[in-house]
């Protein structure tokens, strides 16, 4: 079954480029989430950037999803990943199915430093693409792998 869940995990740049390479992800969107204003024309009043994740339920869980996000955070920080610092820089699991809400919150407590994970589990309240020049955009300009958080060695996990 095809499922849709909104993925923060630092830049989008890179949470978009480890996502898109993993078994069971059909399609990735990089995004805001859960902002105050209707466009990303002004400032981007609480939103977080994100990664629209479109997965193929009978192949990868939300858990898995979880398990793959871990790896690529700091679940502890709060409002920073890696040289990213801010507001818009917070981790998080969005989405409008209660299910995936659930199964992120018993992932989270189900550690053994769940009362130390800084990751936002809420509703998707709304959701705006981001530009054409964000969207896959460590493929096509790999020079930028220096500027994302993510180790390029995790980055190419999944990658053949």
């Amino acid at each position: 079954m095809i499922e849709t869940i909104y993925i923060a995990g630092g830049c989008l740049w890179g949470v978009q480029h480890f996502f898109k390479s993993i078994p069971g992800i059909l399609n990735t969107e990089a995004g805001r989430a859960n902002g105050t204003t209707s466009t990303l024309d002004g400032p981007y009043d609480g939103y977080v950037e994100c990664v629209k994740v479109e997965f193929d339920s009978s192949v990868i869980s939300v858990a898995s999803l979880m398990d793959n996000l871990f790896l690529i955070i700091d679940p502890y920080s709060i409002d920073k990943q890696g040289f990213d610092v801010g507001h818009k820089y917070r981790t998080g699991i969005y989405s409008h199915d209660e299910s995936h809400l659930i199964a992120a919150r018993e992932f989270i407590a189900n550690r053994s430093d769940s009362d130390r994970i800084a990751l936002e589990v809420l509703p998707l309240t709304n959701y705006v693409r981001s530009a054409d020049e964000h969207q896959d955009h460590l493929e096509l300009h790999p020079e930028d792998y220096g500027l994302c958080h993510i180790p390029i060695e995790l980055m190419n996990k999944y990658r053949k």
